[in-house]
């Protein structure tokens, strides 16, 4: 069962509060693992000896089926339902390697899934942000090595979409609609070059000017779209491409894999955000040597 979500009345935020994840699945071996097809010795959450790429609710989400909409005139002491959807998304059902060994067949098919799953959670009553993500590695804080992301659907925009937004529709209003700040940043940095990582014919990717972790890369869809699912299916066979060349770079900068988190900053479902809002992805990583990561301390 989820928690419940409580207002933070001096951030003018939601806090998603579930004491029940504490005692979630941790790092357990490959014989015990929950997202491994099932096995005789081994009945995992998916029930199938073989699969290519799953996508099931998480048995500790921090946002569930849960009655009822989150007050909109919170305050100090106001809690709510923690509604919502939380999934995994097994990529493999090798238990070892990442995403970026996968083959392009199969990072085609994530691609589709998450942009099905994002419009499907988008049509839930009351959800207000679809947010795909991934965290790899020991050092982000993973809880099971085998390959996976999940999906978030928010009843509320989360903090930093909140901010993304606002930045968007101050600058979309300012040019009378006729330009997003994705866009036009993704313009810029085509034009400057000097940060560019790659240019395809649908997607381009740079670093931003102002990154703030050691290692961090922005994924553009060259067209305007909302989410994933607008994508066309050539620009979803693209993007398991270019995707899956980020990630074999960003494995080849040292020694060990390079832990990452990926994060596709998709639309608010909301009246005032969505029409500014671009698609993107941010792929951010804390290590700034081979043995050595950056802490947001302070």
């Amino acid at each position: 069962e989820p928690g419940e979500v409580r207002f933070d009345a001096l951030t003018d935020e939601w806090v998603a509060v579930a004491a029940h994840r504490q005692t979630r699945t941790h790092l357990p071996p490959a014989e015990q693992c929950p997202i491994c097809p099932t096995t005789p010795n081994n009945p995992s959450e998916i029930p199938a000896p073989d699969y290519d790429v799953v996508v099931f609710e998480n048995r500790f989400p921090s946002l569930g089926p849960a009655v009822g909409p989150v007050p909109s005139d919170p305050a100090w002491g106001t809690t709510g339902p923690a509604y919502g959807r939380c999934e995994v998304v097994a990529f493999t059902p090798e238990h070892t390697g990442s995403f970026s060994g996968l083959g392009e067949a199969r990072a085609r098919t994530v691609v589709e899934a998450w942009a099905h799953r994002t419009e499907v959670l988008s049509k839930l009553p009351g959800i207000k942000q679809v947010f795909p993500f991934e965290n790899r590695g020991a050092d982000i804080g993973v809880t099971l090595h085998h390959p996976h992301g999940q999906i978030y659907a928010y009843p509320y925009v989360t903090p930093r979409a909140a901010v993304i937004g606002a930045a968007a529709r101050k600058f979309y209003d300012g040019s009378d609609g006729r330009q997003t700040l994705t866009g036009s940043l993704l313009q810029a940095e085509r034009e400057d070059g000097s940060r560019m990582v790659m240019e395809g014919e649908n997607f381009s990717a740079y670093v931003p000017f102002a990154a703030r972790w050691p290692l961090e890369i922005h994924l553009v869809p060259h067209r305007k779209v909302p989410d994933l699912a607008a994508l066309s299916g050539e620009e979803k066979d693209e993007l398991a491409h270019v995707y899956l060349d980020l990630l074999k770079r960003l494995d080849a900068l040292y020694p060990t894999p390079t832990p990452y988190i990926s994060a596709w900053h998709q639309a608010p479902l909301d009246d005032l955000l969505r029409p500014a809002s671009y698609l993107h992805l941010q792929l951010t990583s804390p290590r700034r040597a081979a043995d050595k990561l950056k802490f947001l301390a302070g």
